[in-house]
């Protein structure tokens, strides 16, 4: 089947998201969309391994990076969850005509696709890498010593602490409510050695996940998921997509 991919993809605000498509087999015609967490970008090492195995196995995916991150336009200190989510419908609009879209998000980027999911029909499954739950308490934990508008998250400059974000994560608290609603296949994917998203974030959310779900926990395995821990998540990602036939 011949897929249209457009040669520039921009969100609501104007701003060009920097986006890489990656072919799958021709009589595919799922599209997975894959997105990064805080301070990332669309090329975070886990995120091309995942690429690659999704490939190797005649799947399609896109991965892009949110306004203000990457080479995505847009400043950072003007990105919220709340844009995020927005970011990411305008990816879903960018590219109709496949028949099923799943959507892969790491840390904050998994807490955007919980929100995007409960909201838009367009996704047919959803897959947590070390998924985000509790935005309130993250942003507390990590940056309650930091001013806002002020400091910089973990002390790098070019990374300034917004008081938008803290508002919006604040504001957001949890999401919780969102994933309620969702019924779709749902695998999550935890690091037990995670010391920047607790694997209780996954656990609970799973707990509420009321469509086919799994849940796998990594022992050793941190929030970025390094060799040879991306493998093994790859393969499960690829493992449960054919286990519950999703790819079509």
């Amino acid at each position: 089947m011949n897929h249209s991919i457009p040669s520039e993809i921009r969100n609501a605000h104007g701003e060009r998201l920097d986006f890489i498509y990656t072919p799958g087999s021709a009589d595919n015609n799922t599209l997975i969309i894959i997105a990064h967490g805080i301070t990332a970008h669309k090329d975070r090492p886990m995120l091309v391994t995942l690429t690659n195995y999704l490939a190797k196995n005649g799947i399609h995916s896109l991965r892009f990076s949110f306004s203000g991150h990457g080479k995505s336009e847009g400043k950072f200190e003007e990105f919220t969850p709340t844009k995020e989510v927005g970011d990411l419908q305008s990816v879903f609009n960018a590219l109709p005509g496949w028949t099923k879209y799943g959507y892969v998000g790491h840390s904050l980027g998994a807490a955007v696709g919980v929100l995007f999911a409960s909201q838009d029909p367009r996704v047919s499954f959803l897959i947590s890498l070390a998924g985000m739950a509790y935005t309130a308490a993250f942003a507390e934990r990590e940056f309650g010593t930091v001013t806002p508008g002020q400091g910089y998250m973990w002390d790098m400059p070019e990374f300034p602490l917004s008081k938008v974000l803290i508002e919006d994560m604040n504001r957001i608290d949890n999401v919780k409510e969102a994933a309620k609603k969702i019924k779709l296949p749902w695998l999550f994917i935890h690091g037990l050695a995670d010391d920047v998203v607790p694997p209780q974030d996954s656990r609970d959310l799973f707990a509420i996940a009321s469509g086919p779900k799994k849940l796998v926990e990594i022992p050793g395995c941190d929030h970025l998921f390094p060799p040879p821990h991306d493998s093994f998540m790859a393969e499960t990602v690829v493992n449960w997509l054919k286990e519950l036939q999703l790819i079509s």
